[in-house]
């Protein structure tokens, strides 16, 4: 390979050489989605960003587990133990089963992923599976002496942890601040310490999702799942976990807190997280009225967006930033991703026509080897991208004759172009069902426009081809003929 691949970790807040534990292969635990609402874009976000990493390990030929959870029960409104569980809550609102609940935005989860075209991962465990291997490691965190019991609820006690561990190793923030900035213990009257968190819940008699255990009757604490189904699955140490940044604080600070106190081991070696989502420069939120679900922006239905933008659209738009960077929505912006996704789709249309010569005016080894080193240096798709519109020239330049390629390097440039833009990027063709009617319709129209040019009816020639820019297609006379391209 051209480079090493090079990681940034937020453990270590450096990029690090990447190093997996087991040569050839690779663990990755990413947290997934609470279902109890339509997914939303910083998921979207968060998701194809770690598609595209589970892509590019494949690529590298790799053997890669990629565990990405949901979470469907134990998720209470508050990071501080409080409030009503989130699915319950929505159940209750809708006067419906939680599990109908966790039904429906399950599918609608696993859809939204779908339309983005981001692969399955290889284990897709839920909290509900997991009640026994959660009340086991709450058993051993007991017996390692970390967490304590009060009526019939088990807390972490994250002043004996910080005894022997720093508790804010991924956050990097201190612990006295952290103490200072956390409320008193009003209404948490079970908690010994302010940082205290839940392990298990004992279930007031309302409580509608609740299990059996040591204890009595309750259910875990959100933190807890993602700790015993990464423990599973990858072992107690294994090579990625990965994340949005929100999680950092509390959530992902609070799994190592677990992971160790049970296994005394660090659970991941490489920390991953993407970074927020903005609307014009301002925090996407719903209290500003500026946030919009995935199938808003697909159809254009939001006060904010001028037009509707398709899903690969807006897949290749969150690719052009980077994924520790903050992606910034406008429509000029989406606009613009637009066109270059268009012009992108065009240039690999045209590759297999490619004419082919005895000698190449292009360096595709060239092109070849910036790609390769921006996804090497932490998955820089941004710079990736810019390197992909290298080679998008060259094809235009080549089918327009003012470029010359072999047959080898044509080989070698659709190979390049094939792996990269559609299997590690994930990118693909829109519309590809309706391909065959618009080529025969195209087709006919060009017939006509090259009949009129015969007879030398030059008006109505130029007419059909001003008249088919103006919709959206883009005509060209070759020495092979005339060909057509989709335009914006």
């Amino acid at each position: 390979m051209e480079s090493t691949l090079k990681i940034y970790n937020t453990l270590s807040r450096t990029t690090e050489d990447f190093k997996p534990i087991h040569e050839g292969h690779i663990g990755m635990y990413v947290c997934g989605p609470t279902v109890y609402s339509n997914a939303h874009l910083g998921n979207a976000r968060t998701f194809i960003s770690f598609d595209v990493i589970f892509r590019y390990f494949l690529h590298l030929g790799y053997k890669v587990r990629y565990v990405r959870n949901i979470t469907d029960a134990g998720h209470l409104e508050s990071d501080a133990d409080e409030g009503e569980d989130k699915i319950a809550k929505k159940a209750k609102l809708e006067q419906l089963e939680p599990m109908e609940i966790v039904q429906r935005y399950t599918i609608d989860f696993r859809e939204t992923m779908r339309m983005f075209n981001t692969l399955p991962p290889s284990i897709e465990p839920t909290a509900t599976g997991h009640i026994i291997e959660q009340i086991e490691m709450t058993k051993q965190i007991i017996e390692n002496g970390y967490a304590y019991e009060v009526n019939g609820s088990i807390y972490f006690d994250v002043e004996k942890f910080t005894k022997e561990y720093n508790y804010t190793i991924l956050s990097n923030r201190n612990l006295d601040d952290l103490l200072n900035n956390t409320r008193d213990l009003d209404g948490q009257g079970d908690k010994r310490g302010r940082l205290d968190f839940a392990l298990w819940i004992k279930a007031k008699s309302e409580h509608i999702m609740k299990w059996p255990s040591p204890w009595g009757v309750g259910f875990p604490g959100w933190h807890l799942e993602c700790s015993a189904m990464s423990s599973k699955y990858l072992g107690n140490e294994f090579d990625i976990h990965g994340g949005g940044m929100d999680l950092v604080p509390t959530h992902h600070t609070n799994e190592i807190a677990q992971n160790l106190a049970c296994h005394k081991t660090q659970p991941a070696r490489y920390w991953i997280h993407t970074n927020m989502l903005t609307v014009n420069g301002q925090k996407m939120s719903k209290s500003l009225g500026n946030s919009f679900l995935p199938n808003e922006l697909f159809s254009g239905n939001h006060k904010l967006l001028d037009k509707g933008y398709s899903p690969m659209t807006v897949r290749f738009f969150m690719l052009q930033a980077h994924y520790r960077s903050t992606l910034d929505f406008s429509n000029e912006a989406l606009q613009a991703a637009e066109k270059g996704f268009t012009r992108l789709m065009n240039a690999m249309k045209l590759m297999n026509g490619l004419k082919v010569s005895t000698n190449s005016s292009v360096n595709i080894d060239a092109v070849k080897t910036e790609i390769y080193n921006a996804l090497n240096d932490d998955f820089n798709t941004p710079i990736a991208i810019a390197s992909i519109f290298e080679a998008v020239r060259m094809i235009n330049s080549i089918n327009d004759g003012k470029e010359t390629i072999t047959e080898t390097d044509k080989a070698s440039l659709k190979k390049l172009m094939t792996e990269i833009v559609f299997d590690v990027l994930g990118l693909q063709e829109e519309n590809n069902t309706d391909t065959s009617k618009i080529d025969g319709l195209m087709n006919m129209i060009i017939d006509q426009r090259n009949h009129a040019k015969l007879n030398k009816d030059f008006a109505t020639s130029d007419a059909i081809r001003n008249k088919l820019k103006d919709i959206g297609f883009e005509i060209k006379d070759g020495k092979d003929g005339t060909s057509y391209s989709v335009i914006n």
